[in-house]
């Protein structure tokens, strides 16, 4: 079980199921190993070498998107990093096989948005791909806690 207050000032909540807008910043989500986090803290995040979605970050808006990340791992061995976004110029990818599915930035823009029950993500679920790392500003750790007892020690 995961716990969100998302009272952090200056970051508007987005709720996944609404659309992006172009420029804004939003708070997001990235799921990791707790191995993986210590070396994202102090470096910062790196692109991917390809996805779904190409290159890039992959997060969510969405946290119970993020916190089933990495799938391979038990709960208890992954954390959540929340994150703040400029998400930059957006291209909505809403369907298998779209024709920017992998090539958005090479059209101009700087993060890719799967929205929820679309086809493209299994679990149904919000997806976002943001191009460069630098677009990304880290928060702070959400970790894993039990349903009676308080958050595990990240």
């Amino acid at each position: 079980m995961w716990a969100e207050n998302d009272l952090h000032p200056g970051v508007p909540c987005l709720e996944s199921y609404s659309v992006p807008t172009d420029g804004k910043v939003y708070r997001m989500y990235h799921g990791t190993s707790r191995q993986a986090v210590e070396q994202i803290m102090k470096t910062g995040f790196k692109q991917s070498a390809g996805g779904m979605l190409g290159r890039g970050v992959y997060l969510s808006r969405d946290l119970e998107k993020a916190s089933r990340y990495p799938l391979i791992l038990p709960e208890n061995q992954r954390v959540v990093i929340r994150v703040r976004v400029n998400v930059g110029r957006v291209k909505k990818i809403d369907k298998q096989g779209h024709p920017m599915q992998k090539t958005w930035h090479d059209h101009g823009y700087d993060t890719a948005w799967c929205p929820p029950k679309c086809g493209m993500v299994p679990s149904g679920l919000e997806e976002d791909c943001v191009w460069d790392p630098r677009r990304i500003e880290i928060i702070d750790i959400i970790c894993p806690r039990t349903t009676s007892g308080p958050f595990y020690d990240c």
